[in-house]
């Protein structure tokens, strides 16, 4: 079992609940695992989706057009990383 953050899990549980996964826990999401394609294979839908949660849980946008915003979606941490920087 991977080691979280305390951010890292809120944000685990985040995704859990926005993408309705219910066959995960947050804890078993690991920071280092790619969001997209071989990791956890999410899609764009599944970016909105994300994007959407974390505008309402922290008042933050993401735009699709940014690389900070592409950056972000690479792994748990990355994702996390972002949030606790632009909250």
């Amino acid at each position: 079992m991977t080691t979280h953050t305390e951010a890292e899990l809120k944000m685990a549980e985040l995704l859990v609940e926005a993408l309705n996964l219910e066959d995960m826990e947050a804890n078993e999401i690991s920071p280092y695992e790619q969001l997209f394609g071989d990791g956890l294979g999410l899609d764009s839908i599944d970016a909105l989706e994300i994007s959407l949660a974390i505008s309402q849980q922290y008042g933050i946008q993401m735009k699709a057009e940014d690389e900070a915003t592409r950056k972000a979606f690479e792994t748990l941490k990355s994702l996390t990383d972002f949030v606790e920087t632009n909250k």
